[in-house]
């Protein structure tokens, strides 16, 4: 993983997947109370990050989630977009919450990691659902199915409500799955508008520290973290098409890479081709969404 960018005024603390996070330098009352979160283009498949980056991937995945926070009408934790020149447009001041350590996933399609328990179990996180469904169909109603939050490198591991509310406690967990509930209606009743489908998409809550305030923190409704899908191309029963890395996807699998996924071999490099296909669906994915040239 590329070192982290030197920022004037910030002192780097954390690197994730994609996201770097620093905290001011010196005195003053902002230390301690915000931070500030830095989008990369660095792209991650199969728990790894690639040694490839994805031009602009930052930037699109910054603008998209400041639309979101204001299109969603709920308190978040953006402070502020003034940021140091060398991370403007892929940055944002946040306020430093207390996050809880559970991953709101909200599905109302069957994909993913869902359609794999749902084909073992005919449950997903334990919510029981109708027999008969494929990969892709509709859900009778949209579903909370949390996880619980891995290590750099590591699964998510989906779990039942209960052992969320293990986690946190039965009130946080339901005031987490309520709000979880509330926004992915809300965002897949927008996103339908512009003629896509949001299928499933995780979401992460904070607590400001001393309070019992629920805040909506992290990255929203990004091609990173949810599943797009084009409504004109959607059809049960197959892979759907998707707005997000699924290019990367396929590559890293084919022959062509030459690449197992199950070894100890880290990726390869992506070849051009597929840079510049992942880097244009990131892209559309923002400019369908919310009608802006990129």
């Amino acid at each position: 993983m590329a070192a982290a960018a030197a920022i004037p005024g910030w002192s780097h603390v954390y690197s994730g997947k994609v996201r770097d996070l620093y905290e001011p330098v010196g005195g003053g009352a902002a230390v301690g109370d915000v931070v500030l979160v830095v989008a990369s283009d660095r792209i991650s498949a199969y728990d790894h990050v690639l040694p490839t980056e994805i031009p602009d991937k930052g930037a699109v995945l910054t603008a998209l989630s400041l639309w979101w926070f204001e299109m969603l009408g709920v308190p978040h934790h953006v402070v502020s977009t003034d940021v140091p020149d060398v991370v403007s447009g892929r940055a944002m001041v946040c306020r430093r919450l207390a996050m809880y350590p559970v991953e709101c996933v909200a599905r109302g399609y069957l994909a993913g990691s869902g359609l794999v328990e749902y084909r073992d179990s005919g449950a997903v996180c334990g919510v029981e659902l109708p027999d008969g469904l494929v990969e892709g169909s509709k859900l009778p109603r949209p579903i909370f199915t949390p996880a619980t939050k891995a290590d750099l490198g590591e699964h998510d591991e989906n779990v039942t409500f209960e052992k969320a509310a293990a986690a946190v406690g039965e009130e946080a967990a339901t005031r987490l799955r309520d709000l979880t509930l509330q926004l992915y209606a809300r965002a897949a009743e927008i996103a339908a508008e512009r003629g896509i489908i949001l299928a499933d998409t995780k979401f992460e809550f904070g607590r400001i520290p001393g309070t019992e305030e629920t805040i909506l923190g992290d990255e929203v409704l990004t091609p990173d973290s949810s599943r797009y899908w084009p409504a004109e191309t959607w059809e049960p029963g197959r892979a759907q098409p998707s707005f997000d890395k699924q290019y990367v996807r396929d590559w890293l699998t084919s022959p062509a890479s030459g690449w197992d996924r199950h070894g100890d071999t880290p990726p390869p490099p992506l070849p051009d081709d597929v840079v510049e296909r992942t880097r244009a669906r990131y892209v559309e994915a923002y400019e369908r969404l919310t009608g802006r040239a990129f």
